[in-house]
């Protein structure tokens, strides 16, 4: 151990010579006055370190393990730090060796350079010695030829002058406007400046004289129509170079560039003519005179390439001549941007007159990829007119036809919309006629849970193909589609209110109006309003959740606070849905109530004979109930029905229940009480039948409906009429028949039991003869009828 350490001494002192060669090389010096700090000499990076200290510091603190551990760091760094050392001296080397061979070259070429310079100082000399000889030689002639270089400059400028008119002259007849109006700018001011002069006053007279003819020659090729705007902008440039009043070349430029502009104008409305006129004769894309109108695309291309080009290309032009020229009268240019304004704004006025009715006659298309196309590329170009003319604001007009136009495209598909309802219910209307379904097996496809399903798939398939066209009106390559003032306003009030709303809305008023009997409803097939009433609960069940969610997820609507709720459109199908049933069972009620007036009141019951069988309209009143029953069982659910009865019971109740009443009240003449008044005591303490009550929506709710409306009526023609004895028998037997066969169709069969009973009570009282006919007989009749 003492070994190593008086090794480290020696390698510590050996590393501090050249480190305190370095310093004084430097100038580096060490504080002999100020004590190092302990922390200072532990470490071993610092100036102030102590190897002594450090390494007792080590002795005293470390393990042996730690020690050992400790030395094998050190030699790591040692060996790093003499790696280190190696490669820098290598790179020093090579540095040192390109710099001695660089000096060495230096040395070679100053040399060179020495001896350059040498000859170059003698040239100079040389060159310096001739230069004073020759100036010494030609000081007495440089005044004069300086003034002979002046009168040589002063005569070309005479020669020009007194060539000018036979310059201006040849460059008219060559049509070199251009150069003339420069020659004539040119000698402009010293003409004036020498016009005293005769012979200049002679030279000034005729390029007067010229530059008149000149103007003439502007002006005439400015008024020529076949003049593009860019050479107008020409002759007015030249015009205003040659001084011409600036004012009335401004309404001169404007009056023959809006001929050029009304001739794009008057294509565009040619065109929408063409249109119309192929509207008005119906005869297919090819009018009378073999033209072929354009498609909107074509249209705005044909607006924007050449109305818009050319207005930009004038307002460009009119810009550069009149506003843009340096000139200090600030009311000509409040006077020249004024006619600019006026003069563009009439003419946008009357193109976007021309876009409107070209895009309203866009209504009888389906597609909406070439409209919206075209509606963006009209829109880009505005945005472009904007920054030509900022007095104006085009695009405001242009987004209220963008706009528009999209409003006119969700009301065409919403009359679409109605008018496929429509065709839906044409269609049913003509397989309910085709085929009598009440009561019969009818054919699947034309049945009414398949009528139903057809009708709601294909409203539902064709909501869902017009939101999928409407949505290209939010494509995000479209400029104005993502603009606030049109995004939320379409997506919003035009697509979900104006489209899905409004035509879940038409579908709950169309349905109304059957109720009502509005126009050709009155006579609608009572199955029609079945397959209605069950299409709006259906409506209120699913199909106005799925149909909103589709379109606020296609749409992006977050806000709904502004918008129809979910909840009030399905409250307002299920009041739809309701009343259709309701109606529904108040008109099949209504046929068998007739068919059951009409047997009382067309009946003899007074001389009738003794009844054999069942009356044929109470088997036809079974029959029609059987069918009601098989085809409202085809679109609603069965229901719930009270516990019933056995058979036995159910045979036996109401006659058993008669005989007894028959026997304490009609079987002895002489009562101590008025029948009447035994009767309504009686009906006291019966259970009240409500006829006209709420009609669920299902098929035991409709039918028992139906039943007492029917037997209500049965029982009112009944209280009307007068039997005899075998009129009243009648009534017995046609009561036990319908009681043999209603009662599985209504929710409770004491409904039936007890409406039936009332109707043989109402016949016995009315009856002048009230014998009854033994249940046995009735039964026997019933069961062979």
């Amino acid at each position: 151990m003492m070994a190593t350490t008086n090794n480290d001494e020696e390698g510590g002192g050996q590393r501090r010579r050249p480190r305190d060669l370095l310093k004084s090389y430097y100038g580096i010096t060490e504080g002999s006055d100020v004590a190092p700090a302990a922390s200072s000499l532990c470490d071993i990076n610092g100036a102030n370190f102590d190897p002594n200290v450090y390494l007792s510091k080590l002795l005293k603190e470390r393990s042996l393990m730690e020690l050992m551990d400790k030395e094998q760091e050190m030699v790591k760094h040692i060996k790093t730090l003499d790696s280190d050392m190696q490669t820098l001296v290598y790179e020093n080397y090579n540095k040192f060796i390109s710099a001695t061979d660089t000096i060495r070259k230096m040395k070679t070429d100053f040399k060179k350079m020495e001896d350059e310079m040498d000859r170059l100082a003698t040239n100079m000399s040389a060159i310096t010695e001739f230069s004073g000889c020759i100036s010494a030689a030609l000081q007495d002639r440089r005044q004069q030829i300086t003034k002979l270089s002046g009168v040589h400059t002063l005569l070309k400028k005479l020669q020009f002058l007194f060539e000018l008119p036979a310059r201006l002259q040849k460059c008219i007849e060559q049509e070199s406007y251009s150069q003339a109006v420069r020659y004539c700018a040119k000698s402009r001011k010293v003409l004036h400046q020498y016009q005293h002069m005769p012979s200049f006053h002679g030279i000034q007279e005729d390029v007067k004289q010229i530059v008149q003819q000149l103007s003439f020659k502007l002006r005439e090729q400015f008024r020529q129509k076949n003049s593009s705007p860019k050479q107008l902008a020409e002759c007015v440039d030249l015009l205003l170079q040659l001084n011409e009043p600036a004012e009335e070349l401004c309404e001169e430029f404007l009056s023959y560039a809006r001929q050029k502009i009304d001739e794009d104008l008057a294509r565009l409305e040619q065109e929408i003519r063409l249109l119309e006129a192929q509207g008005a004769a119906s005869k297919g894309p090819v009018v009378a005179d073999g033209s072929v109108p354009m498609d909107i695309l074509e249209f705005v291309d044909c607006g924007c390439n050449g109305f818009l080009s050319n207005i930009c290309l004038v307002i460009a032009s009119y810009n550069d001549m009149f506003l843009n020229r340096q000139h200090e009268d600030e009311q000509l240019d409040a006077i020249a941007v004024k006619k600019l304004v006026h003069f563009v704004n009439e003419l946008m006025k009357q193109y976007f007159d021309y876009v409107r009715q070209r895009v309203h006659l866009e209504h009888s298309t389906g597609d909406n990829t070439i409209l919206v196309r075209s509606l963006d590329r009209f829109h880009r170009r505005l945005q472009a007119m904007n920054k030509l003319l900022p007095d104006t604001d085009f695009s405001r007009a242009g987004t209220e036809i963008v706009s528009k136009a999209a409003r006119d495209r969700v009301s065409h598909y919403l009359l679409s919309l109605m008018q496929h309802l429509s065709d839906c219910l044409t269609d049913i209307r003509q397989s309910l006629a085709s085929q009598n379904l009440v009561g019969k097996q009818e054919d699947r496809s034309a049945n009414p849970s398949a009528l139903l399903r057809k009708m709601s798939s294909s409203l539902t398939d064709q909501i869902k193909c017009v939101l999928s066209n409407l949505q290209t009106f939010i494509d995000s390559d479209i400029t104005f589609a993502m603009k606030p003032y049109f995004h939320s306003t379409f997506c919003m009030h035009d697509v979900r209110e104006g489209l899905v709303v409004a035509f879940i809305r038409h579908i709950l008023k169309v349905s109304n109006e059957f109720c009502d009997g509005c126009g050709d409803k009155i006579s609608a097939p009572p199955a029609l309003l079945l397959i209605l009433s069950r299409f709006c609960h259906d409506l209120e069940q699913s199909t106005i959740g799925y149909l909103l969610t589709l379109v606020d997820d296609q749409f992006l609507l977050d806000d709904s606070s502004k918008v129809t709720s979910s909840t009030e459109l399905r409250n307002e199908a299920k009041d739809a849905a309701q009343r259709l049933l309701n109606h529904y069972v108040q008109v099949q009620g209504l046929t068998i109530s007739q068919m059951l007036r009409k047997s009382v009141e067309t009946r003899d019951c007074l001389s009738s004979i003794e009844p054999r069988n069942v009356r044929a309209v109470m088997k036809r009143v079974i029959e029609d109930v059987t069918g009601i029953d098989s085809l409202v069982g085809q679109l609603y659910e069965e229901g719930i029905r009270t516990e019933r009865t056995s058979d036995s019971t159910r045979r036996s109740y109401t006659y058993s229940n008669q005989r007894q009443a028959s026997r304490s009240q009609w079987s002895y003449a002489p009562s101590t009480m008025d029948n009447s008044l035994m009767s309504n005591i009686q009906k006291l303490f019966s259970e009240k039948i409500e006829i006209f009550s709420k009609v669920e929506f299902n098929k035991v709710s409709v039918l028992t409906g139906i039943i007492k409306i029917s037997l209500k009526t049965f029982l009112e023609c009944v209280r009307l009429k007068t039997f005899g004895r075998y009129g009243l028998q009648q009534i017995q037997v046609d009561t036990h028949y319908l009681q043999l066969y209603l009662w599985r169709f209504v929710s409770d069969e004491n409904l039936v039991h007890l409406l039936l009973d009332e109707i043989v009570g109402s016949a016995i009282h009315r009856c002048l003869d009230p014998v009854t006919m033994e249940p046995s007989v009735i039964e026997l009749i019933c069961e062979r009828g």
